[in-house]
């Protein structure tokens, strides 16, 4: 355990490298990907969603080309810029006819790689946010009748899917329905530096480079930790009963029909793959701060990340939290307060 745990402080610290501040969103990003999920990075232009993304794919090691598992060639970090006429078949692969064999043969799309970065994604038509559906929940795409798998266990091949998104623009935007945001294990709400000092930190990082820091970066291990540690989490970090029944109870007090008083903030509450997802992010969340066993501590860690895009807040009082908190913000707040009168009902 000690020698998997220092590896994912390495990571961490390769990332404090490129990125400055947000730790708590380093955190949730490599606890996300330690609990196989997928993570939607949501903020405005300019605050290193990409770069993070970016960033982690160096630290992990993915490799720079292209390598065949099982005669399926994957590529290690791909970038895919979702645009209103990006086509399904651009992000997934297609048949293409081969006029020497006279037959269909597959081209394989860039989804066919370690850590994909659908970058904003909400731009991109719902047809080919659909494409993403099936390669997100079942690790796999179907091309003219044949599956192929996009994770591979046993050959240190995982696959992640890390999207962005801005909250702010959106004419000529597509939302991305519920099935899809329910996809994202976890909906990071990236916000803008905190304090004087960090921004003066990220000027001092570009002062006297012509290249971006994240190009500089080294890899610190290699899939394979990524796979044994998954492994780890999953099979070797404790949870109580006690636990148990806390994220029992916090997802079903969402629901307004299970705690009416909830209806003064939700219209809808989490599914049980809600309560699968906070369950799953607090294992991960615990082993990525170097503990054996995911308490509730844990939990109320990762609750808000693993539930905002979970709940449909009462349109009522977004409107009332706007005066309050903006535009842009109230509908975060809603969410913020309303998981809040949630666990305190939960505990």
């Amino acid at each position: 355990m000690d020698a998997v745990q220092e590896t994912g402080k390495k990571v961490l610290e390769a990332l404090d490298k490129v990125v400055v501040g947000y730790k708590n969103e380093k955190r949730l990003m490599l606890a996300a990907l330690l609990a196989r999920g997928h993570v939607l990075l949501e903020g405005v232009p300019g605050i290193a969603k990409t770069t993070l993304v970016r960033a982690l794919a160096r630290a992990l090691g993915v490799p720079g080309e292209s390598i065949t598992i099982n005669g399926v060639p994957f590529r290690g970090f791909v970038r895919i810029q979702f645009t209103p006429d990006l086509m399904p078949s651009d992000v997934t692969g297609s048949l293409i006819y081969n006029p020497a064999t006279r037959d269909f043969e597959p081209k394989l799309g860039p989804i066919f790689a370690y850590i994909v970065l659908a970058d904003e994604i909400n731009l991109a038509t719902p047809r080919t946010q659909a494409a993403l559906l099936e390669a997100m929940q079942e690790k796999q795409v179907t091309i003219g009748g044949c599956t192929y798998a996009l994770e591979d266990l046993e050959n240190g091949k995982f696959f992640m899917v890390a999207a962005t998104q801005n909250p702010v623009e959106q004419e000529g935007t597509y939302p991305l329905p519920e099935a899809q945001l329910d996809r994202f294990i976890i909906r990071m709400i990236m916000g803008y530096p905190e304090t004087l000092e960090e921004e003066k930190l990220i000027l001092k990082l570009h002062a006297e480079i012509i290249r971006e820091p994240v190009e500089g970066l080294e890899a610190v291990t290699n899939p394979s930790w990524v796979i044994q540690a998954q492994k780890y989490v999953a099979s070797k970090i404790e949870v109580s009963e006690r636990t148990l029944d806390y994220i029992t109870r916090l997802v079903r007090f969402t629901r307004p029909e299970q705690l009416p008083q909830a209806r003064d903030f939700f219209e809808l509450g989490a599914s049980p793959r809600g309560a699968i997802a906070l369950l799953r992010m607090a294992k991960a969340w615990a082993f990525v701060n170097g503990r054996l066993r995911a308490d509730i501590e844990d939990v109320d860690a990762v609750l808000y990340p693993t539930l905002n895009h979970r709940v449909i807040p009462r349109v009522e009082k977004v409107l009332e939290a706007e005066e309050r908190y903006g535009r842009y913000t109230a509908r975060y707040a809603v969410i913020a307060e309303g998981l809040e009168f949630v666990k305190k009902n939960a505990k």
